[in-house]
């Protein structure tokens, strides 16, 4: 139960990390210069929702695979939810098309930098609290 604890912080931490990292890139035009509408403006709506799921996503670390290179699992773990974001919300829920590419062409690039800022945050975090 102590691992689940801490895996489910450092997955909030994470995700604390990619939403500042999403919100930032928007806030400073790096993601419409990139051609890609991602913009979010940095409220208790749009983070609480996207810091609990951090959290949820953040179990996965209770697989027992990469144990020695937890960084790594990191990054490989960030597949799940870059996975989800461009098969089933962008498509089925936003209605911006299949990896959100009605956002711009880069949205999958974007996508997978900034769940790969959650993967490796939380990583650091599990590895912090060891």
């Amino acid at each position: 139960m102590h691992k689940s604890f801490i895996f489910f912080a450092a997955g909030c931490l994470g995700a604390l990390a990619n939403s500042l990292t999403v919100w930032l890139f928007g806030d400073l035009g790096i993601s419409q210069a990139l051609g890609v509408a991602i913009a979010p403006g940095l409220s208790p709506q749009w983070l609480y929702p996207r810091i609990v799921w951090g959290g949820l996503w953040g179990l996965l670390f209770l697989l027992p695979i990469w144990q020695s290179r937890i960084v790594w699992k990191g990054m490989m773990l960030s597949l799940f939810p870059t996975a989800v974001q461009l098969f089933i919300v962008f498509p089925l829920q936003a209605q911006k098309g299949v990896a959100g590419l009605e956002l711009g062409l880069l949205t999958p690039l974007l996508v997978l930098f900034f769940n790969g800022v959650w993967g490796v945050c939380t990583s650091l975090a599990i590895k912090l609290a060891k």
